[in-house]
């Protein structure tokens, strides 16, 4: 039986269809990372703001997205926007804009905290050469932030790759749901599926984000040092 549950991974086209659950899985991560790594740092830069206002909802947005569970986010936005404004939206799309409103509040806090971890003396030094603010963050805040700024981004990015298993729940066909449908239509046959397939997509899951993981612990650890 052990060894049926184990073959049922490599049975007809089922491993075709995991590897395409999984690219969706990560193209939606990715393109989620990359908008939110845009956005946040410019988020970023503003709630450095000085006024009072500005940091104010700045703030705001950030415990929104801290305190509302992402599920929550996705159900409002696939069920409870569209019938309120009689629009179709699909849920891949609805997922990526989901994560990358939280990606945008939780790489502008990093950003945020890196820029004004550094020394003031470097913008003293920039600002006396002649640069105006534009040019200090581009030439100056940003690069030195950068180096800060990057195992926060990879951590993030594991995280939401791991999130993605959420989006099942508006209807995306990712690698979760993929194992699931293979798991319905073969659990008479198969008893132990559930434990083969489940636990291959751990192994992918795995393979995709330890490495992640390790990079971002590595960049930290010399950071710190």
């Amino acid at each position: 039986m052990q060894n049926m549950g184990i073959e049922l991974i490599f049975q007809g086209n089922n491993l075709l269809r995991i590897l395409e659950g999984t690219l969706n899985t990560m193209y939606i991560a990715f393109i989620s990372i990359f908008l939110s790594l845009i956005f946040g740092v410019i988020f970023g830069i503003i709630y450095t703001s000085k006024n009072k206002i500005i940091r104010f909802f700045c703030r705001f947005y950030l415990e929104v997205f801290r305190i509302i569970p992402i599920l929550v986010l996705l159900f409002l936005f696939y069920f409870v926007v569209p019938s309120l404004f009689d629009i179709d939206i699909s849920g891949e799309f609805v997922a990526i804009y989901v994560f990358v409103l939280w990606g945008i509040a939780e790489i502008g806090d990093i950003t945020r905290g890196a820029m004004e971890s550094i020394p003031k003396h470097n913008s003293d030094v920039a600002l006396a050469l002649g640069f105006n603010k534009v040019q200090l963050y581009i030439f100056v805040l940003i690069p030195l932030s950068f180096k800060r700024v990057l195992p926060g981004v990879i951590n993030l990015t594991t995280r939401m790759i791991k999130t993605t298993s959420l989006v099942i729940m508006i209807g995306v066909v990712d690698v979760v749901k993929v194992g699931q449908q293979i798991i319905e239509s073969n659990i008479l046959k198969v008893p132990d599926a559930a434990f083969w397939i489940y636990g291959f997509i751990f192994v992918i899951y795995f393979i995709i984000c330890y490495p992640l993981s390790k990079v971002a612990k590595v960049l930290e650890n010399r950071w710190n040092k």
